[in-house]
């Protein structure tokens, strides 16, 4: 392959999501990334003991089975996932010292049973976008500037996005466990609550989580990024690992540049095939809070005071709905003293990848961007207060500040997650109005700081390879069904 139609910077999710749409169209592509291995936010590496693998990014994957990229790709044919039937917890303090917890189980008739008196309302809320999550998946899923497909349903997500992410978000429930599994679905997309977009993901996900559930991959998250590149490899495509890019212009000459990087650095290395317009633009992009990881390998399953969360593959930890919004406001000047923290223990699910008997932890905490505070003891405290005894069952801990998240992997701005702050700006103008993928001649954006946005499902990779498929070579969307070759 001396002469390539297309390059693809960056093998994260988008950017293999990318490539392999352009290598199943026929076109010689090139893929370069500046780690050893492809993944991005969806890798895994063992980095606490030998035998514990650990995921580096995400572990819990909501749009693995909705997103319309993946559904078209057939992922579900080419990887193994254990869906939970707890999609979520949310413990929270009771009377006397006990615990309750809020259990999103994925049949939406039994989540709802176990809210009591707030069950039918939470039915209202979620009914309908359970109802319509394909149809919602093809709104959120692509750029927002568009006449939207299915309006009566963008009408029913955004009158309850602007509902809970609003001064009305008090109204519709009477008790604290439902309000406070809706604050930690919000607390995803980091930022101050009530806020209509951060609001809007959460329903997002709560939908998902009673529609699909929330999987979680067998051997971990480098199963999907492995499986994509495999993909990408067997239609003719050429990856090249510790590869960094610091200027397109030194790449082969190609039809089409794909940049699976945040925005501010695509600004600066493809700066002399971009207009300055576009240039400062992409500079502009502001970033929201950073993370704080911390990796655990021990010895049992959590000892949650509420048994029952074992089951969830996902938990938020942070109390009520008012506690989060607290820390959330405090985040951006300092750690707060009572931190939102979201934790998995995979190997509840799949035991392949700890030693037998033994168990992985992954949590992460938000921390104000770009600092390098250690929040490793303000997390095992919040997992303590829940499951006494935690600490004792540790054998081993790896951690990664905001700062040391960024050397690893630069698009993790600030240790910004999201690839850009999650308002209403940059949500709807992500990162413009008009083609917002195609930022310069023959150059598109495609990582999660172009539209749709955030998150392990291939859209803002497989979105800027369809725009480039029309307007550079005229060609039209290939099929990615689930055999490869």
């Amino acid at each position: 392959m001396s002469t390539p139609d297309a390059i693809v910077v960056g093998a994260g999710p988008n950017g293999l999501a990318a490539a392999v749409t352009l290598a199943r169209a026929g076109l010689a592509v090139e893929l370069y990334e500046r780690a050893p291995t492809v993944g991005g936010g969806a890798r895994t590496a063992a980095t606490t003991d030998p035998g514990f693998l650990h995921d580096l990014g995400s572990a819990v994957h909501p749009m693995a089975l909705a997103s319309p990229f993946f559904r078209a790709f057939g992922i579900e044919q080419r990887v193994d996932f254990v869906v939970p039937e707890i999609s979520y917890a949310h413990p929270l303090d009771g009377a006397g010292g006990a615990m309750r917890a809020g259990l999103a189980w994925r049949e939406l008739d039994r989540a709802a049973a176990e809210l009591g008196r707030d069950g039918r309302a939470w039915h209202r809320l979620f009914a309908p976008l359970v109802r319509e999550s394909d149809a919602l998946l093809d709104i959120v899923g692509d750029t927002l500037l568009r006449l939207p497909r299915h309006p009566l349903t963008l009408a029913r997500f955004g009158l309850r996005s602007l509902e809970q992410g609003g001064p009305a978000w008090n109204l519709r429930f009477r008790d604290e466990t439902a309000p406070a599994m809706l604050g930690g679905l919000a607390a995803h997309a980091a930022g101050r609550m009530p806020h209509p977009v951060r609001a809007g993901a959460g329903l997002l996900l709560g939908a998902l989580a009673h529609a699909r559930g929330w999987p979680i991959p067998v051997g971990g998250s480098q199963a999907i990024s492995d499986a994509l590149a495999a993909d990408f490899v067997a239609h003719g495509g050429r990856i090249h690992l510790d590869a960094e890019v610091a200027d397109v212009r030194e790449l082969p000459a190609a039809r089409a540049v794909l940049l699976d990087v945040a925005a501010p650095i695509a600004a600066r290395i493809a700066a002399g095939r971009i207009p300055d317009a576009s240039r400062r633009r992409l500079a502009r992009v502001r970033f929201g809070a950073g993370v704080f990881r911390l990796d655990l390998a021990v010895s049992a399953p959590i000892p949650w005071r509420d048994t029952r969360i074992g089951g969830a593959g996902t938990v938020h930890l942070g109390g009520t709905r008012s506690r989060i919004a607290e820390a959330e406001r405090r985040t951006p000047n300092g750690l707060p003293p009572h931190p939102f923290v979201l934790l998995s223990q995979p190997t509840l699910f799949d035991p392949s990848r700890a030693p037998a008997g033994r168990h992985t932890v992954w949590a992460y905490t938000h921390v104000p961007a770009g600092s390098a505070v250690d929040a490793e003891e303000a997390i095992l405290a919040t997992i303590e207060a829940a499951a006494p005894g935690f600490r004792d069952t540790i054998i081993a801990r790896a951690s990664r500040t905001a700062p040391q998240l960024e050397q690893e992997n630069p698009s993790l701005i600030g240790g910004d997650i999201s690839g850009g702050l999650i308002d209403v700006r940059q949500t709807v103008f992500r990162p413009r109005a008009r083609t917002p993928w195609a930022i310069g001649d023959g150059v598109y954006l495609a990582s999660s700081s172009a539209a749709p946005g955030p998150g392990v499902n291939g859209l803002a990779g497989w979105r800027a390879a369809l725009s480039a498929l029309g307007r550079e070579f005229g060609l039209p969307a290939p099929g990615l069904g689930a055999e490869p070759g």
